[in-house]
């Protein structure tokens, strides 16, 4: 389903605490990362969420810094985030490296995903050229951003109502 067929959302519904969510952002193309995670902080601020972004290299780190983040404790004995929002942009070139590149990065998410039954928005925009890269980090409903968003948050509604969280 593409944003454009997607339901129109209203304001989240979360109860509770208001959310603590880590980025981790590839930010490889600065211009449409920071575009969607803009569009994601609305979305958090209407929550009173406190968001932290933590940036790697590019998506092939994404991962791997995912799970990083899972393991990671503060120095106590609680989680420290809520939820995480994953956000980069591979853009497809003259080699198959765009290929294997989506292809390991969204595997390592899903596999942490599946795993853990952390709550996760994945936001990484694999398109062919630019400009649809631009149209997907654009302000407005098409914000993919925005979407991953929503979906976190509705990851962390499930993981309260179930009380995995």
């Amino acid at each position: 389903m593409s944003t454009a067929d997607s339901p129109e959302r209203g304001p989240p519904a979360l109860a509770g605490a208001p959310p603590r969510i880590l980025v981790i952002q590839a930010p490889y193309y600065r211009d449409i990362v920071d575009g969607m995670r803009r569009a994601a902080e609305q979305i958090f601020a209407e929550l009173h969420a406190t968001v932290e972004v933590a940036e790697v290299a590019g998506a092939f780190e994404l991962p791997a810094a995912l799970r990083m983040a899972l393991s990671y404790d503060g120095g106590v004995d609680r989680k420290l985030w809520d939820g995480y929002l994953i956000l980069g942009c591979v853009v497809k070139g003259d080699t198959d490296h765009y290929d294997h590149i989506c292809r390991e990065a969204c595997r390592g998410v899903m596999d942490i995903a599946v795993e853990t039954g952390a709550p996760i928005g994945f936001g990484l925009l694999t398109v062919h050229t630019i400009r649809q890269a631009e149209e997907r980090a654009a302000p407005g409903r098409m914000n993919k951003g925005a979407e991953a968003a929503h979906a976190v948050l509705g990851q962390i509604a499930l993981a309260r109502r179930w009380g995995l969280a």
